[in-house]
């Protein structure tokens, strides 16, 4: 399955990056990047491009705000240290925003991303006069690297013994987990309440999203008005709250994701929504007392809705400020890193993969990769949590008024309205056309 050099060159060049005389010795590229759970399949597949192209990769791996603050700082400066910047989905808006980064048809005009990689909500591609990720109008500005959604992780030898059918609604979820529910040897569901920087916000927004509900009223479209106060962000939020109260661990508001992942892995959830990263430590027997127990699902959608998982991808972009040498240098890893080859290696190294063949190929049929069906069918689903560059102070309101609604300090109508309120503020301070729902 390897691909060779050669290989290599001429599928480059379909693609639209031309190989160029003395391509193995194009400079090396430095990659800024946190660390996760599909860390170690990256860093294998740079091994696999080194030996296979000979141009060299350096990882500079960090934790998560550190890779993101060093991003930050580097494209600010007057010549960048980054090559290729892994950009989170949290903080992509204020790299789009603040002209960072390189279109890739500058570097190469005829690079194209493949048709098989995923879109994930159009996000490679920027319309500057718009504001709005779009591939109809924007310009292509990078490759997704890691395709990172949520699904329902749920105990499938659980489900064989009680006779459950997979949920596709949340309703259905919470009478499965009350099915389940056996506490202090399993809890129904275990919800990511907990405040932090990204933890209940992120985990709540596949609700509000599926009961038709936004924190805005037409982002793409540049209408602001905080629509979080209305009734189906109330129905998201009370069905949220209806787990908590009924099938989730004593405290549910303290549990943050690492915190899921070890009541997953341990046998203590019969259900938590995670992301799809999560995957490689489930059948990991030095880390899992539930091997080939659990399984994974698309995320369940309120009444009348569709499936709404929140995007927590990573896209591969390459600043403006470097050299136009190593630009190139870069441009090549993404070309052979979004190739059906080195995709399929991706996967078998441990991280999930962007293609959809890959996702439907013959691995999908392997129990280790049981998780790419719900990976591909949720795909269509998923969707940006907010798109504009006060992203963190947006999540700073949610985790803080969702939060006090799971521990039961404020009522979930007085939750809802006070965060509108405090994102109105945000917006309005930040110069959008926005405005503000009558409280409920």
């Amino acid at each position: 399955m390897a691909t060779t050099r050669r290989e290599f060159l001429v599928a480059a060049a379909a693609g639209g990056l031309m190989a160029q005389p003395g391509w193995a010795a194009a400079p090396g590229i430095t990659i800024v990047i946190n660390q996760s759970p599909w860390l170690g399949g990256f860093a294998k597949l740079v091994e696999l491009y080194t030996k296979e192209t000979g141009n060299q990769v350096k990882l500079d791996v960090n934790p998560f705000a550190g890779a993101a603050e060093k991003a930050r700082n580097s494209v600010r400066s007057s010549e960048g240290l980054y090559d290729l910047i892994p950009i989170n989905s949290a903080y992509l808006a204020e790299f789009y925003y603040g002209g960072f980064l390189t279109p890739l048809n500058e570097i190469d005009p005829a690079f194209k991303l493949d048709p098989e990689v995923i879109s994930y909500d159009d996000t490679s591609w920027w319309d500057a006069a718009r504001k709005a990720n779009t591939s109809t109008t924007g310009r292509l500005y990078g490759v997704p690297i890691n395709g990172n959604v949520p699904v329902l992780y749920y105990r499938r030898d659980l489900y064989d013994q009680h006779g459950l059918k997979v949920p596709t609604t949340w309703e259905q979820l919470l009478a499965n987990a009350r099915a389940l529910h056996d506490p202090p040897r399993v809890y129904g569901m275990v919800l990511r309440a907990a405040r932090s920087a990204s933890d209940i916000s992120y985990d709540w927004m596949p609700y509000l999203h599926s009961f038709g509900g936004a924190i805005f009223r037409d982002e793409k479209g540049g209408d602001f008005t905080v629509t979080l106060n209305d009734a189906a962000a109330k129905a998201a939020l009370d069905q949220y709250l209806a787990i908590a109260k009924a099938v989730s661990p004593p405290n549910p508001g303290s549990f943050t994701q690492t915190a899921v992942v070890q009541q997953l892995l341990t046998g203590k959830a019969a259900h938590a929504m995670n992301v799809i990263a999560a995957w490689s430590q489930v059948d990991d027997p030095t880390r899992s007392a539930v091997v080939g127990k659990i399984d994974v699902a698309v995320a369940p959608h309120g009444p009348g809705g569709k499936p709404a998982p929140t995007l927590g991808h990573f896209i591969g972009a390459i600043p403006r400020n470097v050299p136009p040498e190593r630009k190139k240098a870069a441009l090549a890893f993404l070309a052979w890193f979004q190739t059906r080859e080195a995709q399929t290696r991706y996967a078998e190294f441990g991280s999930p993969p962007v293609r959809r063949d890959v996702l439907a190929g013959p691995l999908s049929t392997e129990p280790r990769f049981r998780f790419m069906k719900a990976l591909l069918d949720s795909a269509p689903y998923a969707r940006m949590m907010h798109t504009i560059p006060e992203g963190a102070q947006i999540n700073a309101v949610l985790e803080l008024r969702l939060n006090q609604a799971v521990i039961g300090e404020t009522a979930a109508t007085e939750a809802l309205n006070l965060a509108a309120r405090e994102i109105h503020e945000i917006t309005a301070k930040g110069g959008y056309r926005t405005g503000l729902l009558a409280p409920l």
